[in-house]
């Protein structure tokens, strides 16, 4: 979809497999990362981030082109790629994409993603301390609120029953709904974008 120009001969002055090679490269290297992080610092630093709630999720996106990292997702009924993102309320991605085979289960791949996020916090100057993390009830089990809380974060995930007939003893997790429904705006609303962005999902699938 990248526009090329022709030359004096007519014949095309750069050919699509170096630009290809040219961004598996910056890939590589730490390149596509350092510029994503520098995008996220200048905004933490004009103060247009909102980081005491942070919604968290993850989708399966078809590569119908195959890719590096694919897998059966039986959920969707598509061969793909897994990713897990975070955003803060205002729908802005503020950790890279941690991704894996579409046939993976998605909730212990946010502890994978977790260390991301905080060092993303971490080189932008931000404290996480005290900011809440929305999810899903699929991240619902103790190693991924135990990771939270260890982050120094609050949990807020409706407690998934898993086919229990009658419900969990103990005492109740916390739960905000209204921060919950906040997330058909933000992430929900990225997956979206992302999945109807032929680039992006391109780009993600050979990550």
């Amino acid at each position: 979809m990248l526009p090329i120009e022709s030359n004096a001969k007519g014949l095309p002055e750069i050919h699509h497999t170096r630009i290809y090679r040219m961004m598996r490269r910056w890939q590589a290297d730490g390149s596509i990362d350092r510029i994503f992080a520098g995008t996220v610092h200048k905004l933490h630093q004009d103060q247009l981030l909102d980081l005491s709630v942070i919604h968290g999720d993850g989708t399966t996106t078809a590569a119908k082109k195959g890719g590096d990292n694919l897998g059966y997702s039986g959920h969707k009924h598509l061969k793909g790629c897994k990713v897990v993102a975070f955003c803060d309320r205002d729908c802005t991605i503020i950790a890279p994409f941690v991704t894996a085979p579409g046939n993976r289960n998605e909730s212990p791949l946010l502890r994978d993603a977790l260390p991301r996020l905080t060092e993303m916090a971490r080189a932008i100057g931000a404290d996480l301390q005290g900011s809440t993390l929305s999810l899903d009830g699929v991240y619902d089990c103790r190693p991924n609120r135990k990771a939270i809380f260890n982050r120094g974060m609050t949990p807020n995930i409706p407690e998934n029953p898993r086919g229990r007939k009658t419900p969990r003893r103990g005492r109740k997790q916390r739960f905000d709904p209204a921060i919950f429904e906040e997330r058909f705006r933000t992430i929900e609303r990225v997956f979206a974008w992302e999945d109807k962005s032929p680039s992006a999902a391109a780009l993600r699938t050979h990550q």
